[in-house]
C-alpha cells in the first residue's frame, strides 16, 4: 500500500475538466514543458492563409488553433472527428464565419471537388486520395504529424502494450504515400524532441486526455508503475520522453 501523501494529492488532483485541446492547466503552471522544434507549424501557415480564398482546417479540435489565424479567406471550413469537441469548435469558430463539420470517415469528406486551395491539418489523420480530391491543381496541403515513436518510453514505464498499428508512420512513409497520390513535396522535416513531465499528476492528466497512446491505462490498476515514475520525478526532476514530429507541404502535380 502507498502511503506517500504528495503522491496522492498529485493523483486526486488530476479530476479537472478537459475541453477542446487544451493543456493549459499542466503547460501554463510549467508541469510540462516540451523542446522546441526547429519549425513552427503556425508561422508556415499564415502567409498561407493571406494567399489563399478557401481553406480546410482538418481535425480543428476545440478551434483552438485556427481561431488564433486571423483574417481568414472568404470561405473557412474545419473538421473534427471526436464528438465531445464538436460543439467546442462550433461556439468558437461558427461567430467567426467558420463552417465546422463533424467527420468520421476520413474517406468520404463531405466537400467538392477542387474545393480548396488550402489544407491545414496539424496531428490528424488524412486520407491521400480524398486530400487530392478536394485541393485545387494550384493547392497547398500542410500537415504536421505525430510518428509512429511518440512517447513510448510511457508506455515502456507502465508496462503497457504499446499500439504497434502506427509504429511505420514517419516522414518517409507519408512522403511516399502523397507522391503516390499525385503530390509534390515542396518542403518537409522529421525530429525527435523531448518532453517533460515535472510531476506524476500531470502525467497522468495528460494520458486521460489522449487515451489512445495507452488504452488499458487505469490509475488504481497502474498505480505502482505511476509511483515508480513518481520516484523517478522526485529523484532527478522530471521525467523525460521523446516525442516524434514532422511536416510536410506539399502541392498536386
Amino acid at each position: 500500500m502507498i502511503t506517500d501523501e504528495k503522491f496522492e494529492i498529485l493523483i486526486e488532483r488530476t479530476n479537472q475538466p478537459f475541453t477542446g485541446w487544451n493543456f493549459s492547466y499542466i503547460t501554463d503552471t510549467g508541469r510540462m514543458s516540451s523542446e522546441p522544434l526547429s519549425w513552427s507549424y503556425g508561422s508556415m501557415a499564415v502567409p498561407l492563409i493571406q494567399n489563399a480564398t478557401s481553406m480546410l482546417d482538418m481535425g480543428t479540435g476545440g478551434g483552438e488553433f485556427l481561431s488564433m489565424l486571423r483574417p481568414f479567406p472568404k470561405v473557412v471550413c474545419a473538421t473534427e472527428g471526436f464528438p465531445p469537441n464538436v460543439s467546442v469548435a462550433k461556439d468558437r469558430l461558427e461567430p467567426l464565419g467558420i463552417e465546422v463539420v463533424q467527420v468520421e470517415n476520413d474517406n468520404q469528406l463531405p466537400f467538392k471537388n477542387g474545393y480548396f486551395d488550402l489544407i491545414l491539418n496539424k496531428h490528424e489523420s488524412y486520407s491521400c486520395k480524398e486530400i487530392r480530391r478536394i485541393i485545387s491543381e494550384n493547392g497547398i496541403f500542410l500537415t504536421q504529424q505525430v510518428g509512429g515513436q511518440d512517447y513510448l518510453e510511457i508506455n515502456q514505464e507502465l508496462k503497457v502494450p504499446i499500439n504497434n498499428e502506427f509504429q511505420h508512420w514517419n516522414l518517409a512513409y507519408a512522403q511516399a504515400e502523397l507522391k503516390q497520390s499525385g503530390f509534390e513535396i515542396l518542403e518537409c522535416k522529421e525530429e525527435f524532441p523531448y518532453q517533460r513531465f515535472y510531476d506524476i499528476g500531470a502525467l497522468v492528466y495528460y494520458l486521460k486526455a489522449i487515451p489512445w497512446q495507452a488504452p488499458d491505462f487505469d490509475v488504481e490498476k497502474d498505480k505502482d508503475q505511476l509511483y515508480e515514475i513518481h520516484r523517478l520525478i522526485e529523484k532527478k526532476g522530471y521525467f523525460e520522453v521523446m516525442q516524434h514530429r514532422f511536416f510536410i507541404k506539399a502541392r498536386p502535380i
